[in-house]
C-alpha cells in the first residue's frame, strides 16, 4: 500500500510553505495568486492527496459539528446509547441536524470536564446535553463559550442556554387523572429518586389522583437490584390496583415482574409508563403511557442553536406538551368493594 501523501510532501515538492498549502486546502485564498493556487491544486490532484476532514473543519470559522453529549448514568449499566428515550432522542437530533447541515458527534461522560474537552477539541457550533438534570449548568457556561441546548434541565435562567423540556408535571397529573377515572384508589409509584423530572411526574400524579392513596417505591439503579426489591415488597404492591413507573423501561420490567409471579395485568394491577418508545406497542398487554415527541424536541434543539447563535432573543426555556395514549395496560375497576379494600 503506497503511503499516504502528505501536506509537507507538496509543500517540498512545490517550494512553498506548508502553510500555503494548508490554506490552499482549506479554501483561505485570498492572499495567494491564482497561480501558486492552480500549482497547488493541479498536484494535490496528481498526487491524489486526502484530506482529513477533520482539519478542514477544525480549520474554518464555522465548523457545522454540533456535539451531543448523553450523560452516562450509572442505572444505564454501561447501555446508555441502548436506553430507549436516549436512542430516540439521538436518532430525532441526528436528521434535524442533517437538515440543517450540520454534523452531529455523540459523546458518553460522566465527567462534566469530558464536556468541555470534547466542545474544544472539536471547534463546535453548539452542543446538545441529555441527562445532566442536577448538574451545575453555570459552571459549565463559564468554562465554554458555545450555545448549548439541555434536554430536561434544572437551571437558573441564562439567556446563553436553553432548557428544552417537556410538560413532566402535566403528564404525571394526566396519569393520575386517568387512573382515578378508571375506578382506582390505590396506586404504586415507581422510581430510583424523588428529584428532578421524576419528582415532578410524581407530584403531577398525586394531584390528578385526588384523593387517592399513593405509595411510593423507590428502586435501585440496577436491574437485579429492582427485582429484589419488587420481593422484598411484595405485600406493599399487592394493596394496590395500578402503578405509574415514571419511565416505559420500569413499567415494562415491573409488568413483566408481576407476570413472573402470577399477577395477570392488567386485570389484577394496572401499569403506566412514561416516554412512549418503541417498547410500548411490543410489549404484553400493550402499555398506557404519556408520550413526547421525540421529533418536536429535536426540532426545537436546532432552532434554539440557531437563535443563541445569533443572539436573537430569550430562548432560556421552551416546555413541549406531553399526551397520555391509552392502551392495553389498565384496566376499569367498577365493583366499589374491589376499589375500598
Amino acid at each position: 500500500m503506497a503511503e499516504r501523501v502528505r501536506i509537507v510532501d507538496i509543500a517540498q515538492e512545490l517550494g512553498l510553505s506548508t502553510a500555503t498549502v494548508s490554506n490552499v486546502i482549506h479554501g483561505k485564498t485570498k492572499k495567494i495568486s491564482d497561480e501558486t493556487v492552480k500549482r497547488v491544486q493541479a498536484l494535490l490532484e496528481e498526487r491524489r492527496y486526502i484530506p482529513s476532514m477533520a482539519g478542514i473543519l477544525l480549520a474554518q470559522n464555522d465548523s457545522r459539528i454540533i456535539g451531543v453529549v448523553v450523560n452516562d448514568h450509572e442505572k444505564y449499566e454501561g447501555k446508555v446509547l441502548e436506553d430507549a428515550f436516549v436512542s430516540a432522542s439521538l436518532n430525532a437530533l441526528l436528521f434535524e441536524l442533517e437538515r440543517a447541515g450540520y454534523f452531529m458527534m455523540v459523546k458518553a461522560t460522566k465527567d462534566w470536564g469530558e464536556v468541555v474537552r470534547f466542545a474544544s477539541m472539536w471547534n463546535m457550533d453548539g452542543m446538545v446535553l441529555l441527562g445532566f438534570c442536577d448538574s451545575d449548568y453555570k459552571k459549565l457556561r463559564e468554562k465554554m463559550h458555545i450555545p448549548f441546548v439541555v434536554y430536561d434541565g434544572f437551571i437558573e435562567e441564562n439567556r446563553t442556554i436553553c432548557n428544552l423540556t417537556i410538560d413532566n408535571y402535566d403528564g404525571g397529573r394526566q396519569v393520575g387523572a386517568y387512573l382515578r377515572r378508571m375506578g382506582h384508589r390505590r396506586a404504586m409509584l415507581i422510581s430510583d429518586n424523588d428529584i428532578c423530572v421524576d419528582q415532578e411526574r410524581m407530584a403531577g400524579f398525586r394531584e390528578g389522583f385526588l384523593d387517592g392513596q399513593t405509595d411510593f417505591l423507590e428502586v435501585p439503579m440496577n436491574r437485579e437490584g429492582r427485582y429484589r426489591c419488587y420481593k422484598e415488597n411484595w405485600e406493599r404492591i399487592q394493596m394496590c390496583t395500578a402503578a405509574f413507573a415514571v419511565s416505559d423501561v420500569y413499567a415494562a420490567e415491573f409488568m413483566h415482574f408481576l407476570q413472573e409471579h402470577g399477577i395477570s395485568v392488567p386485570e389484577k394491577i394496572s401499569v403506566v409508563g412514561f416516554d412512549d418508545n418503541a417498547l410500548c406497542e411490543t410489549c404484553f398487554p400493550r402499555l398506557t403511557t404519556v408520550g413526547q415527541d421525540a421529533g418536536e424536541r429535536a426540532r426545537m434543539a436546532v432552532y434554539a442553536l440557531k437563535r443563541l447563535r445569533e443572539d436573537e432573543g430569550d430562548v432560556f426555556e421552551e416546555i413541549l406538551p406531553v399526551q397520555l395514549i391509552v392502551r392495553d395496560s389498565v384496566r376499569r375497576i367498577t365493583d366499589e368493594k374491589e376499589r375500598q379494600e
